[in-house]
């Protein structure tokens, strides 16, 4: 009785922790850093959001508007090798469109997820870290006032 009553906890806290890893957020620089290497390839995004995001990210807040921008992806995948130590690539995906990064990009992105608490993964050569689910929003006139608010992430495990 004693081992199955262990058992029963040992399976609800495995569950609760699961229940945890699948919703995450960031606030602050590292959920401007993921939310200004996504919105490039956004296509959701019209070139001047793009542009006034790209302003926010450069430190240049003069151009950043005041209303809130949103930056949303279905689902990103990012994979670098431990030993070809040359390959690096992320899937960018945005509903039924795609997005794939190589070399120094994709190795920003994995650097940025990794900076978001996203812990890699991976086996035999191959490491991966990914998100489900993100959404990245930013009010510049928070951002503004230099008090390390106004850009915030949430995220599902991938």
């Amino acid at each position: 009785m004693k081992i199955l009553a262990r058992l029963a906890t040992l399976v609800l806290a495995f569950a609760i922790t699961l229940g945890r890893a699948e919703a995450a957020s960031s606030d602050g620089w590292d959920a401007l850093a993921l939310a200004g290497v996504i919105a490039p390839h956004a296509p959701a995004l019209a070139p001047f959001q793009k542009q006034r995001i790209a302003h926010i990210f450069d430190g240049n807040l003069t151009g950043a508007g005041v209303g809130p921008l949103t930056v949303t992806a279905t689902k990103v995948l990012c994979r670098t090798s431990n030993v070809a130590i040359d390959v690096r690539s992320c899937t960018l995906t945005f509903g039924a469109k795609t997005a794939t990064l190589t070399g120094r990009l994709a190795n920003e992105l994995f650097a940025t997820l990794v900076e978001n608490g996203i812990t890699p993964d991976g086996a035999a050569g191959s490491i991966y870290a990914g998100l489900s689910g993100l959404t990245c929003t930013l009010r510049p006139s928070v951002i503004r006032q230099a008090s390390g608010g106004g850009a915030r992430c949430t995220f599902g495990s991938y």
